[in-house]
C-alpha cells in the first residue's frame, strides 16, 4: 500500500509524470522524425516505453495492480475501428463534393508516419484517458470526467499550427467524447490507444491531408480538399468538418450506452479491480 502523501496527491503526481513521459516520448520520435528507421523504431519503443513507464509510474503511486495498462488484445480492433471512422468520414466529404484532388507520395513516408503516431497516440491516451479519465470518474463519476477530459482534450489542440476554435470543439465532441467512453466502456487503454492511432494513421499517413492544422508532409497520398470550411473543416483539416459529428455519434452512443448498463459511469467505481476502490483515496 502507498504511502500517505502518495495516495493523497496521486492526481497531480499523475497528472505531471505522465505529461514528462510525453514529453520526452514525443520529443525523442520527433528529434530525426524525417529518417524513417529512426520515426519507426524510436517511434514504437517509445510508445511500448511510455506505457510501461504509465503502469510503474502508477503502481508506485496508487500501489495497486494495472490492468487498464495489459489488456493489448483492444488495440487491433481500436485501430481497425479508427481506420474505418475516419475512412468513412473522407468517403463522406468525397461524396458532397469535397476533394479537390489528390497526388501520390510514398510508402516511406506512411511509414515515418505511423511509428510517430503510434508515439503520440499513445502518450496522449496515458494523460487523457489513464489519468484524467479514470481518475475524475472516480471522485465525480463517468459523465463529469468526460466533460472535463473533452474540454481539455480540444483546448490542447489550439497551440496547433492554423487552429481554430471550431476544430478544437470539434475535437472535443467527436474525438475527446468517443476515446474517454471508450476507456469507460472497456476498462482498457488500448481501445483507445488503438482508435486514435488508427484515425490519425489514415488521416495522417495514408491521405495526407491536414491534422488538427499541421501540414503532412510523409504520406502515401496528399490528398486536398476544397469545399466549404463545414464540410472540409478548413485549414484545421477534416476533423473540424461538421460531418465528423455524424460520423462518430453512433460509436459514441453505443458505447456510452454500454458503458452505463454496466455501471462504468458510476462515481467510485474504480474501473479496474473493484477490489482495490477503498485502497486508493483521491
Amino acid at each position: 500500500m502507498p504511502g500517505t502523501w502518495r495516495r493523497r496527491f496521486r492526481f497531480p503526481i499523475l497528472l505531471v509524470g505522465t505529461f514528462l513521459i510525453l514529453a520526452v516520448a514525443e520529443g525523442t520520435t520527433a528529434a530525426r522524425q524525417d529518417d524513417l528507421t529512426w520515426a519507426v523504431s524510436a517511434g514504437v519503443s517509445s510508445a511500448v516505453l511510455a506505457v510501461l513507464a504509465y503502469a510503474g509510474l502508477t503502481r508506485w503511486v496508487e500501489g495497486r495492480p494495472v490492468p487498464e495498462a495489459r489488456s493489448v488484445g483492444w488495440l487491433i480492433p481500436g485501430i481497425v475501428l479508427g481506420a474505418a471512422f475516419f475512412g468513412t468520414l473522407m468517403l463522406a466529404i468525397r461524396l458532397l463534393g469535397g476533394w479537390g484532388g489528390q497526388t501520390d507520395g510514398s510508402l516511406e513516408g506512411l511509414a515515418v508516419t505511423a511509428g510517430i503516431m503510434a508515439c503520440v497516440a499513445a502518450c496522449e491516451e496515458l494523460v487523457f484517458r489513464g489519468v484524467l479519465v479514470r481518475i475524475l470518474a472516480e471522485r465525480f463519476g463517468g459523465w463529469v470526467s468526460l466533460a472535463v477530459s473533452s474540454v481539455l482534450f480540444g483546448a490542447m489542440h489550439l497551440v496547433n499550427e492554423h487552429a481554430t476554435v471550431q476544430g478544437a470543439l470539434a475535437i472535443g465532441l467527436t474525438g475527446g467524447l468517443l476515446l474517454g467512453a471508450a476507456y469507460l466502456a472497456t476498462r482498457s487503454l488500448w481501445l483507445p490507444i488503438g482508435i486514435h492511432f488508427g484515425w490519425n494513421l489514415l488521416q495522417a499517413g495514408v491521405f495526407g491531408v491536414r491534422s488538427s492544422g499541421t501540414e503532412q508532409e510523409n504520406s502515401l497520398f496528399h490528398t486536398t480538399l476544397d469545399g466549404s470550411q463545414w464540410l472540409t473543416g478548413g485549414e484545421f483539416g477534416p476533423e473540424a468538418s461538421v460531418v465528423v459529428l455524424a460520423v462518430l455519434s453512433l460509436p459514441t452512443l453505443a458505447l456510452l450506452t454500454y458503458a452505463a448498463r454496466t455501471g462504468r459511469m458510476r462515481r467510485a467505481d474504480k474501473l479496474t479491480e473493484p477490489a482495490e476502490v477503498a485502497e486508493v483515496a483521491v
